[in-house]
């Protein structure tokens, strides 16, 4: 049976919450995505304010890559990851991948942004799988649209087991871990034995580690 090594990304193995930092970059490439600003701004009040769900959200939000080809956007990611996303890692989240796959631990990213730029952390050799929210891809373009439910909360539990199902892999769960930033994994955090917070401030019932 395979051992895990579960890591969610943003604020778990990165500094930073990562689409935002995306769309920073697009606009740090063409000032002229600053249009799309307001558009973002009227998603986040929608939110938090209930009246849009975390998918119409983001749906909404990646109006700026909408449309855009998709060798394109595998250009602009490949970009993306070494101009911004390997430079605000957690030394301290590289450094437990490590010490884990050494012994023996398979690595996987499971997170709610999406897929297509977290593909990306594969350039982390000790990553193993990267799970995320699935975006449309059609006659050769990106689309806003999610394909399924936003990666989050019980929806992650389901899309590994998806995947654990597929490569027919079986898992010993009570010796592998779960590292997060938020309570919002906390299905994932208890299908693990070892269960870890990361920077977490409030009061809780698992470990909490404090990496930088």
């Amino acid at each position: 049976m395979e051992k895990l090594a579960i890591f969610d990304v943003d604020y778990t193995i990165t500094k930073k919450e990562t689409l935002m930092q995306l769309y920073k970059y697009v606009i740090k490439r063409d000032i002229g995505n600053i249009k799309f600003l307001p558009r973002a701004l009227y998603s986040g009040i929608m939110y938090s304010i209930k009246v849009y769900d975390e998918k119409r959200v983001k749906e909404s939000f990646l109006k700026f890559i909408d449309g855009i080809d998709e060798n394109d956007l595998a250009i602009l990611v490949k970009d993306f990851y070494s101009d911004v996303l390997e430079n605000i890692l957690y030394k301290d989240a590289i450094k437990m991948m490590k010490d884990l796959k050494s012994q023996g631990y398979k690595v996987y990213l499971i997170s709610a942004s999406p897929e297509f730029y977290l593909r990306e952390f594969y350039a982390i050799k000790e990553v193993d799988m990267v799970i995320g929210t699935k975006f449309t891809i059609d006659s050769g373009k990106f689309i806003r649209k999610m394909e399924g439910e936003n990666c989050k909360g019980e929806e992650k539990v389901r899309r590994l087991k998806e995947v654990l199902k597929k490569e027919k892999i079986k898992v010993d769960f009570k010796n592998s871990y779960m590292f997060s930033d938020s309570l919002s994994d906390k299905p994932l955090l208890d299908l693990v034995g070892n269960a870890y917070l990361i920077n977490y401030k409030k009061k809780n019932s698992f470990e909490v580690l404090r990496w930088k």
